[in-house]
C-alpha cells in the first residue's frame, strides 16, 4: 500500500480538519500516511479523535506557508515549511505521493524544486474534475479540466501535452475508455483564438491516440461534448472558481425568494431535491482533489477550504493513482507524441 505524505499545516482549516481527514482514512483503509507539520499541534488533534496508529506517523516541520504569503519568497525562505518537507519526503522515496490543501503557488514551486519532471514535459498542469451534464450513454458525470493553476500562459506544445496527460488520466482514474478531448476557445473554427490555439488545434487533430473533438466554447463546458478540456492555467482557474460559485448563487437566490414570497416558498419545497443535487455536484468535498501532472512524483492539491471528508478522499485518490501506475502511463504517452 502506498505511503502518502500529507501537509498537515496547509489550508484554511489546518491542522484540525487535515488531521481528522487522515484519521478517518486510517480507519477506513490500509493506506499509510505521514502527517507533516507541527508535531505538538498534530498530536493534540489526534488525541481528540479515533484513528489507527499503525497507519499514521508524524514528521515534524517547524514552519508553514500561509495562504496569503508570496509563494516564491515563502518557499525560498522557509526551508522547514511543511510543504517543502513533504515534497522532499516524496523525492527521497520516503513517501509515494503528497497531499496538500495549502497555498497553490507554494505547492507547485515546492514540487518544481523537489520532483523530477517526466522526460519531455515542458510544464506541469493541475487537473481538476468538475460536474457537467452527461450526454452520451455511460458518460461520466464528471469531466476533467487542465490546467487550473499550475501555469499562467502556455504555448501550443504545452497545451498538446496537457491533452495527452489529461486523456491518460481520465482513462485510468475516471475509467473513460476513450476520452473526448476539447480545446477551450472562443469559437469552434480551427483558426480561432490566435496563433497558439490554432497551432495546438492543428497538432491535436493529427494525434491518433487522442480523441480530439475540436474547440469547445464556454457554454459547452457544462455539457458532455468533451470529457477532458484543455486550457492555460489562468483561464482554467477562472473557470473552476466560477463553477464552484454556482451552488452558492443558487442557494442565495432560493433563500431570498423563500423569505419574500409564499408561493416561491412552496415552489422551493418542490425543488428542494434538485437544489440539494446541485449543491452536491459542486461540493468539492465529494471529489479527491487536483493531481499535478507532469512529474514522476505526485501531488494532489486539495481545495483550500477542504474539510476532513475531502482530505480523506484526496488521500485515497493519491494512493489509487500511485498504485495503478498512472504517472508511468502518462510518461509513456507523452514520449510517444512529438511536440
Amino acid at each position: 500500500m502506498p505511503v502518502i505524505a500529507v501537509d498537515a499545516m496547509g489550508g484554511e482549516l489546518a491542522p484540525e480538519e487535515i488531521v481528522r481527514g487522515v484519521a478517518d482514512a486510517s480507519l477506513a483503509t490500509a493506506i499509510e500516511c505521514v502527517l507533516v507539520g507541527d508535531e505538538p499541534r498534530i498530536q493534540a488533534v489526534l488525541d481528540t479523535v479515533s484513528y489507527d496508529p499503525a497507519h499514521i506517523r508524524i514528521h515534524h516541520a517547524a514552519e508553514a506557508v500561509g495562504l496569503q504569503e508570496v509563494p516564491r519568497e515563502a518557499i525560498r525562505s522557509k526551508r522547514d515549511a511543511s510543504i517543502r518537507v513533504g515534497a522532499a519526503l516524496v523525492a527521497k522515496g520516503q513517501a509515494d505521493a503528497l497531499v496538500s490543501a495549502g497555498n497553490t503557488g507554494a505547492c507547485v514551486l515546492a514540487c518544481a524544486r523537489e520532483f523530477r519532471p517526466i522526460k519531455g514535459v515542458r510544464k506541469p498542469a493541475l487537473a481538476s474534475v468538475y460536474p457537467r451534464h452527461a450526454e452520451h450513454p455511460g458518460q461520466d458525470q464528471l469531466a476533467l479540466l487542465l490546467d487550473v493553476g499550475a501555469t499562467i500562459r502556455c504555448d501550443a506544445a504545452d497545451l498538446v501535452q496537457f491533452a495527452v496527460m489529461g486523456s491518460v488520466y481520465a482513462q485510468r482514474i475516471s475509467k473513460v475508455a476513450r476520452p473526448r478531448v476539447g480545446l477551450l476557445n472562443m469559437g469552434t473554427e480551427p483558426f480561432k483564438g490566435g496563433d497558439v490555439l490554432a497551432e495546438a488545434h492543428a497538432h491535436l487533430a493529427g494525434i491518433p491516440t487522442v480523441d480530439f473533438v475540436g474547440n469547445v466554447e464556454g457554454h459547452e463546458i457544462a455539457r458532455g461534448r468533451a470529457d477532458v478540456i484543455v486550457c492555460e492555467g489562468l483561464l482554467g482557474s477562472v473557470v473552476l472558481k466560477f463553477i464552484e460559485g454556482i451552488a452558492d448563487v443558487v442557494k442565495d437566490v432560493a433563500s431570498n425568494a423563500v423569505r419574500q414570497h409564499l408561493l416561491w416558498r412552496l415552489g422551493m419545497r418542490l425543488l428542494a431535491r434538485g437544489l440539494r443535487e446541485v449543491s452536491h455536484l459542486t461540493e468539492h468535498a465529494q471529489y479527491g482533489g487536483a493531481p499535478l501532472l507532469g512529474y514522476e512524483q505526485l501531488l494532489v492539491k486539495m481545495h483550500e477550504r477542504s474539510r476532513a471528508a475531502a482530505i480523506a478522499n484526496g488521500v485515497k485518490l493519491a494512493a489509487k493513482t500511485v498504485r495503478d501506475g498512472v504517472l508511468g502511463e502518462i510518461a509513456t504517452a507523452v514520449q510517444a507524441v512529438r511536440t
